[in-house]
Formats: C-alpha cells, sequence, structure tokens
C-alpha cells in the first residue's frame, strides 16, 4: 500500500466545535496564552492552569467527529495512512484512525510536571475527571496535561519527520502553516511527491509551492481529496 502522511491541524477540529486559537475568535483572543499554555505560566499558577484545560477536556466530552474525520479513517481501506496532528483532541481515534501521531500532546491523558514526557508517568485521565492540585503523578510530582506547553521542546518531531520522508502522498488539512517547530516537516517531503493542501486560507506561494489546494474547509475538501486520489490510482 501507498504511505498517505497527513498533517492536520486546529481547522479540521474547528467543524467539530472546538475552538482554534489562532483564529480571529479563536482562544487566543479571549486568553492570555502565555499565562494559559506556557510552561512559565504553569510554573507561576498552577491552579488556573490546571482549569483552563480542565474546561478544555469537559468541552471535548460534547463533540463528536466529523466528515473529515471520518473519511480519513476510510482511507485506510486503501492506503498506509499516518496522521500527524497538531491537535490536542482525540477526534481521529474516535473516528477509527489507528495511526495517529500527536505532536502537541493529547487531552486525554495526564503527566508529571516533573517528567512530563516520561512513558512511565503518562496516563489515561477520563475527561469528566479533572486535574486537580494534589493529584500526584508516578513520580510523586503534581500531575499535569499531557500537553506540549509553549517554552517546551516538541518531543515527536524527529519521528514525524521520518514519517513524512516515507511519504507517498503528502496531505496538509487546517492549518495555517505558521506553527514551528510543525510547519518544517514540509522540508521532508520527499521531491516529486504528490502534495494537497485543504485550508479555505490564502497561503504565501513559496509556502506551499508544489501543493495542490483545495481552497476549502476540512470537512468540504475531503470528498473533493477523495477525488484526486482515486485519479492518481488510476
Amino acid at each position: 500500500m501507498q504511505q498517505l502522511v497527513i498533517l492536520t491541524g486546529a481547522g479540521i477540529s474547528a467543524e467539530s466545535g472546538l475552538s482554534t486559537f489562532r483564529d480571529t475568535d479563536g482562544l487566543w483572543q479571549q486568553y492570555d496564552v502565555m499565562e494559559l499554555a506556557s510552561i512559565q505560566g504553569y510554573r507561576r499558577n498552577r491552579e488556573r492552569v490546571l482549569e483552563f484545560y480542565n474546561a478544555r477536556r469537559s468541552n471535548l466530552l460534547t463533540v463528536r467527529p466529523n466528515h473529515a474525520h471520518e473519511v480519513l479513517a476510510e482511507l485506510e481501506r486503501d492506503y498506509q495512512v499516518t496522521i500527524i496532528t497538531q491537535n490536542v483532541d482525540d477526534l481521529h481515534e474516535r473516528a477509527g484512525s489507528t495511526h495517529v501521531l500527536h505532536l502537541h500532546g493529547e487531552l486525554t491523558k495526564a503527566t508529571s510536571s516533573m517528567n512530563p514526557n516520561d512513558p512511565k508517568c503518562v496516563v489515561d485521565r477520563p475527561l469528566d475527571q479533572a486535574i486537580a492540585i494534589g493529584d500526584k503523578a508516578a513520580d510523586g510530582s503534581q500531575l499535569r496535561p499531557f500537553i506540549v506547553f509553549f517554552g517546551e521542546n516538541v518531543p515527536n518531531m524527529s519521528l514525524a519527520a521520518q514519517i513524512v520522508q516515507q511519504a507517498d502522498i503528502f496531505v496538509v488539512i487546517g492549518t495555517s502553516l505558521v506553527v514551528y517547530p510543525a510547519a518544517t516537516l514540509l522540508r521532508h517531503v520527499p521531491k516529486g511527491t504528490p502534495c494537497f493542501l485543504i485550508d479555505p486560507g490564502t497561503f504565501d506561494d513559496t509556502m506551499v509551492r508544489g501543493f495542490e489546494h483545495i481552497q476549502t474547509t476540512a470537512v468540504a475538501g475531503m470528498d473533493l481529496l477523495k477525488e484526486k486520489l482515486r485519479q492518481l490510482r488510476s
């Protein structure tokens, strides 16, 4: 099977009802991101950061995968699909995708404040169970969301780059391509690989040179993508 590698961003989950960070009505307009989503903000006020992420975790219970998530899962019938996502929700998994790499963490998990990337400290955390001050990780430190805060390294970047290097087809869905280091993954796409971008926005030509831009939302664009993939196979 051909290797179909997908990079997804907030735009795919926005159509399920999850707020993005960067849009004009996004979370960055409502909150001070450096106080609520940075390691420095967490160290200054853990309780406030936990409250913010507990609210996001609860909100995730109220939404479901949309057509775009479902189509990506269906594509596993014809391709070896790997999804690299900047999203921290579990909508890809709920839709049925079986190979999902999260770059920025997962709301459905919690981890250690001292050793956040230690597998022994990462635990599943039911979305209806808040993370509270005093909850302890396996190493005895305060339990925190399994989220890559601003100011922390993105531990899965090397693996993501390796996956992109193996792509036979590469697709970007619902991301502004201005979030780093995730945007650097485009540099690892093999030369000559068919590339598609599904997003309603406009992009600098130098940023997406070599991509076919399907300029619409993730949900509307997925059936168009399926047709273009069919044409590549014929």
